[in-house]
Formats: C-alpha cells, structure tokens, sequence
C-alpha cells in the first residue's frame, strides 16, 4: 500500500534511518528541542549511536545534535515503510 507510515518514538529509529517529526510529548526539554530545530515536520536522521547507547547523534536542520535517549525518547517520528 503506498503512502503507509509507522509512528515510533525517535529513540527507537534505528541508526542511519530517516523519519520526519510528527509531534513532542510534554517535558522540561519540550521547549529546547524545538529552539535547536526539533519541530514538527522536520526530517530527522539517527547518525550515531554512542556505544552504551546514550546519547544519540541526529542530523536535523542541517546540522548534528546530540540528544540524550530519554530526551529522544519523548519526540515522535513517522516513518514511510516504503523506504
């Protein structure tokens, strides 16, 4: 079926995967991440993964950021299964 998208939490977008920002659970941080480029809309790629698994590499807005997994853990992404 074209056109399908899965809904997954960016911590769980496997490394070298892309997806796009569908929307920011509340936190302290919420606010934060939206002023370095975590916006709705935006597309989002996992470069690296740091080897205990924390933190995580992104590439969004043209640039790297590096975001710790439970701050990752509260930023939805979708994801085209078609890729």
């Amino acid at each position: 079926m074209e056109g399908e998208e899965r809904v997954l939490r960016l911590s769980d977008l496997p490394a070298g995967m892309r997806a796009v920002i569908k929307r920011h659970e509340q936190s302290e941080f919420q606010l934060t991440l939206m002023e370095m480029g975590c916006i709705p809309g935006e597309p989002v790629w996992i470069q690296m993964v740091a080897p205990l698994g924390d933190p995580l590499a992104i590439q969004i807005a043209g640039y790297y950021l590096s975001i710790r997994r439970q701050d990752a853990e509260k930023i939805w992404v979708s994801q085209s299964i078609n890729e």
